[in-house]
């Protein structure tokens, strides 16, 4: 018998979904690919760059993070076997509402701002890369937004069906 996933589980799995599209990205960068890393900005694809080193391994933990981040949304909203669990997904669920607050709070404000240039509100810098600023304001930081508010979203959802079996575990 199939029983209904908990509540906020596909949302969580959805989470997880974006979350592993945005680490590829890091993943393939990192690995040398170079598919839309202009996007970015700061000269990140220029070859030849002193700094190349720290760039790669900077761009590693931005993958790793966000695969960690991919993956925690799942298991904060997943169901807890017994006691012990219950208190190992309240640490879980703890980490991801800081995700969510994070990429929620990044994704907003960097959208926003984004837009605000995009519409001619704000002024860029001088010699700021145009193109790179519209694919932050169109793509990049509307997928973290879209990301946090998805994780918010799950852990809400499962919030109810989370205390409900955690109560179960302590009658236990």
């Amino acid at each position: 018998m199939n029983e209904a996933p908990m509540p906020g589980r596909r949302l969580g799995q959805t989470a997880c979904v974006i979350g592993l599209a945005y680490a590829a990205v890091s993943v393939y960068w990192a690995a040398g690919g170079t598919w839309l890393l202009s996007t970015v900005g700061d000269g990140l694809g220029k070859p030849g760059r002193a700094d190349g080193l720290i760039i790669v391994v900077a761009v590693w933990g931005a993958a790793v993070l966000k695969l960690v981040g991919a993956i925690v949304p799942v298991a904060a909203t997943g169901e807890e076997p017994g006691r012990a669990a219950a208190a190992w997904k309240a640490r879980l669920r703890l980490l991801a509402w800081a995700e969510a607050a994070i990429l929620t709070g990044y994704g907003l404000v960097l959208t926003s701002v984004g837009l605000l240039v995009q519409t001619g509100v704000i002024a860029p810098a001088a010699g700021a890369d145009h193109r790179a600023l519209a694919w932050h304001a169109y793509l990049w930081d509307p997928w973290f937004l879209l990301w946090g508010v998805l994780v918010a979203a799950a852990l809400v959802r499962s919030r109810h069906a989370t205390s409900r079996a955690a109560e179960y575990a302590r009658a236990r």
